[in-house]
């Protein structure tokens, strides 16, 4: 039962975050795909943006392997992976969000193009701190 709970917990780390990821490159991408019919240039830049949280996938995925090696037991196990993973699934639904916001804005005044990565990459950082997290408590003993 423990061993199969474990299982579980790291499968969540990568569901979770693939849950999210999909919601926020939908969010993105339907707001990308609005701003290229009305304007003619920085399509590559909204295609980028849509991009963005397909990130936390990855790291659910590195998760889910640390997770399935980690000498820990199958409740830590669980816990972990089910707490990081609403932790990328939250950031990526965001980012998502913000992705939208800067797609929208630079359709209006591609000037600000540089800028706009600054909200999405603080809302990434939230991953990165969901990872760093799960990996700091997988090595617990």
């Amino acid at each position: 039962m423990d061993g199969a709970l474990g299982l579980f917990g790291a499968i969540l780390a990568l569901g979770l975050g693939a849950v999210g990821s999909s919601i926020g490159c939908g969010i993105a991408g339907m707001t990308s795909h609005g701003a290229m019919s009305k304007t003619d240039e920085g399509h590559g830049l909204f295609l980028g943006l849509s991009a963005m949280p397909a990130s936390q996938t990855i790291y659910g995925f590195v998760l889910m392997i640390i997770l399935q090696g980690a000498a820990i037991s199958g409740f830590a196990k669980f816990g972990i992976g089910f707490s990081a993973g609403l932790g990328l699934m939250t950031s990526a639904i965001y980012q998502g969000k913000a992705c939208s916001s800067a797609i929208l804005g630079v359709s209006k005044k591609a000037s600000i193009s540089g800028k706009v990565f600054l909200a999405p990459g603080i809302v990434e950082s939230f991953a990165l701190f969901s990872l760093v997290g799960g990996i700091v408590l997988s090595a617990a003993q």
